[in-house]
């Protein structure tokens, strides 16, 4: 008997493009449509996902398959049939796809049929991963023993959980330590368990009772030997009811969960948040003259991030202050010191300005790049805050003092030049200072903070998006589940938040609170994803034990823009920040390491947890 995963492409009509004739099929084990392929996008002019359907059998004889439709070879074989070692699987290879694999015997090769389609014996599967960033989607990814990592998957309609569940009838889906989404593949053989840890050398004694010692005392047996991998547990961090085990095939006291997916929390680690506070919001500060000292200087410039961060500012006070939170003032500047700043700031951006405009048409004809930064910029220039008197109707001096600064962005900073969403941040600074210079100077301030955000490999964002997640499962295990079994785990439909600071979800008053309250960088340095973690939990008796898929989900989550209460959402993220920082870790932790741990995920400042302990203040 064995097990194969086939994967199929459909053609225009929907149909099988190759026809299986099946002898003596024992038992079709699991079937799905609605599966999309990710192809070589950088080889091909064909769509990047091909859509078809993946099933699992289980067979008595062998099978014979004829392909009615041959459009190409392999995308991972030659001409001559043989392994083509150079070839570019079109994805990001660092984050969405398997690290190869030792090849220390011969071992049946991946049979390839028409131009996509594959099939996998079960036995031949080494590892699977689940990448959950690409293109925002979530994407399973099959490697075979081989080393030969197989193209994404994508089940567009769900059903990741039952696959893993039908995998996990015939084989072990054994986490990796240093990689929370990597799963290898093992028998159900508890000496083929036994032996990957002995490789891993994780456990200082090995021994044929390993596994019967995970199964018996899981708790003491893991904490020992996975200390020599740092931060294992904390990927995986429960709360104390969820309970620690190892779930095997021969224990038969765990009953399966209908809302867990099997293999992929063989062991967790609780962590105790304990009660979350109740936290209120102060009044707009309003009090910057008693801050001045004679000569200009401001005095006690924490205190006045503390006040800010408390209850925004008076409006009346935002040009001003507003310069000082985004480093175009130095807090200890004198007010001849400023004069003095915006006088050759002033110079430095007009030097950089005729740069641009001094281009002729001709010699932009031959700047491709300069060329499409304006197209960018004057088509976002269009659409950014119409709605706002400022610059709202056509010719409006709003629009080309917007332009403008943009523009000259491009000539400051040559490596980031525009990339769509920057004139989202520009226009609150626009508004706010009424002031071309001024405002440019403050975005540049700005994009100190956020433009890693805008760089074309998108690393910061991926890492935003999974810390995001680890905080979420931290605070709401049950709500992380839930987007979990709905393909909404690597939540996506948050990206937006993370890039623009949450500038198109509220309404345009309420984001010039939110941006002087975030930019005092108080209480922790990533307070902007414990504001996304307050958004999501409010939205929590909306989308558990309702009825809503991917789309439905994503479709509530963008019905929330101009919806969402600023104060209550502010109070809730502050009541999180103080509830982690005083939480605590299971007892082999030490206190030392938690707080490190916390501060790490949190971008705690410095004195932060113990301010939070004697109350919100956060000097």
């Amino acid at each position: 008997m064995s097990v194969i995963i086939h994967f199929f492409l459909l053609d225009s009509k929907g149909k099988p493009e190759i026809r299986i004739r099946m002898m003596k099929l024992k038992n079709l084990i699991f079937e799905k449509e609605g599966v999309y392929l990710h192809t070589n996008a950088k080889r091909s002019n064909q769509d990047t996902t091909i859509p078809g359907f993946i099933r699992i059998v289980e067979r008595v004889s062998k099978m014979s398959e004829s392909s009615l439709i041959q459009r190409g070879k392999s995308g991972n074989v030659n001409n001559c049939g043989e392994e083509d070692t150079n070839f570019d699987p079109g994805y990001e290879p660092d984050w969405a796809v398997i690290s190869t694999v030792k090849k220390d015997r011969e071992h049946v090769p991946v049979k390839a049929s028409g131009q996509w389609s594959f099939s996998l014996p079960l036995s031949e599967l080494y590892s699977l991963r689940r990448a959950r960033f690409s293109l925002g989607r979530n994407f399973l990814v099959l490697t075979s023993r081989g080393g030969h990592p197989l193209p994404p998957l994508h089940f567009h309609r769900g059903g990741t959980r039952e696959l893993l569940r039908a995998l996990n009838r015939y084989i072990i889906l054994d986490q990796s330590p240093v990689d929370g989404r990597l799963f290898l593949a093992y028998p159900h053989d508890s000496g083929a368990l036994s032996q990957s840890f002995d490789k891993l050398q994780l456990l200082d004694d090995g021994g044929s009772d390993l596994v019967s010692r995970f199964i018996q005392d899981p708790y003491a047996t893991t904490f020992g030997g996975f200390s020599k991998v740092t931060n294992f547990f904390r990927a995986a961090i429960r709360p104390p009811e969820s309970p620690i085990h190892l779930r095997t095939p021969h224990d038969p006291n765990m009953a399966p969960q209908s809302d867990e997916e099997p293999g992929f929390e063989l062991i967790t680690c609780g962590v105790e948040l304990g009660p979350r506070p109740e936290v209120t919001r102060g009044q707009p500060f309003d009090k910057w003259e008693e801050f001045l000292d004679p000569e200009g200087r401001v005095k006690n410039p924490e205190k006045i991030k503390e006040l800010v961060f408390r209850g925004g500012i008076m409006p009346s006070l935002r040009k001003d202050i507003w310069k000082f939170l985004l480093g175009f003032y130095p807090w200890n500047s004198t007010a001849k010191e400023r004069e003095d700043i915006l006088r050759v700031k002033t110079d430095e951006y007009f030097r950089m300005k005729v740069q641009w405009k001094s281009v002729s048409e001709e010699q932009e004809m031959r700047n491709s790049l300069l060329r499409g930064y304006r197209s960018l910029i004057e088509r976002d220039v269009n659409r950014t805050d119409r709605h706002n008197t400022f610059f709202s109707g056509n010719d409006n001096p709003g629009l080309t003092l917007l332009h403008d600064v943009l523009m000259t962005y491009c000539m400051y900073n040559f490596d980031l030049g525009y990339v769509q969403g920057m004139s989202d941040l520009l226009s609150p600074l626009l508004f706010i200072t009424q002031n071309e210079v001024e405002s440019f100077w403050c975005l540049t301030g700005f994009m100190e903070l956020v433009h890693h955000n805008f760089e074309e490999s998108q690393e910061a964002m991926k890492q935003q998006l999974l810390q995001l997640s680890i905080l979420l499962k931290a605070l709401d295990p049950e709500l992380c589940d839930f987007l979990d079994s709905q393909d909404s785990g690597s939540l996506c439909f948050c990206f937006r938040w993370l890039l623009i600071w949450f500038k198109r979800e509220f309404p345009f008053e309420d984001i010039l609170t939110l941006w002087e309250v975030m930019w005092t960088r108080f209480p922790c340095d990533n307070f902007h994803l414990l504001i996304a973690c307050s958004i999501l939990e409010s939205q929590r008796g909306e989308l558990i034990g309702s009825d809503h898929d991917f789309n439905t989900i994503l479709k509530h989550i963008n019905e929330l823009t101009m919806r969402l209460d600023l104060q209550s959402i502010l109070c809730g993220a502050e009541a999180i920040y103080l509830q982690l920082v005083q939480c605590k870790v299971g007892s082999e932790d030490s206190p030392d390491s938690q707080a490190s741990e916390t501060q790490h995920h949190l971008g705690q400042r410095e004195g932060g947890a113990a301010a939070a302990a004697h109350g919100p203040a956060y000097p």
